[in-house]
């Protein structure tokens, strides 16, 4: 989607039943409205979002994409931020919620909006060079 308006399409290179987030070192959720809330609505998907935090590799979601962690259940006990629609959502997800440009926690890193793209990109290349971080892994274990 681009805002409202349908977007272009794109061959993908794998299909989510068939990846294996094993065979991935890290994640970049993108967000918008419309991808990150129909994404979240396939259990596939969901799943190989979950793996990452259960295997402790580094996250990025920005804008709605929080969604997906929360529908994933990886956020109780993290903080993070989102596009500020989100705050009551991810708060009922049990996440400590923030208005802040770019937040780390744990291996996952979160930011608000377009505008937030420079800090978002430079802390999502710092924590993927870190790699596997265990307080991913705890806390998925935790949620389970």
């Amino acid at each position: 989607m681009e805002h409202h308006d349908k977007g272009k399409t794109f061959e993908v290179d794998r299909a989510i039943e068939d990846a294996d987030a094993s065979d991935y070192d890290a994640l970049v959720l993108p967000g918008g409205v419309a991808n990150p809330d129909a994404l979240r609505t396939q259990r596939p998907a969901v799943e190989f979002v979950r793996a990452f935090f259960e295997q402790g590799k580094p996250v990025g979601a920005i804008c709605h994409a929080p969604w997906m962690l929360a529908e994933a259940g990886v956020v109780d006990g993290v903080r993070l931020t989102s596009w500020p629609s989100l705050e009551t959502d991810m708060r009922n997800a049990g996440a400590d919620w923030v208005d802040e440009e770019v937040v780390t926690d744990g291996g996952l890193v979160t930011s608000r909006k377009p505008d937030d793209l420079p800090a978002f990109c430079a802390k999502i290349v710092e924590e993927f060079a870190e790699g596997a971080h265990a307080e991913q892994r705890e806390r998925a274990a935790a949620s389970r």
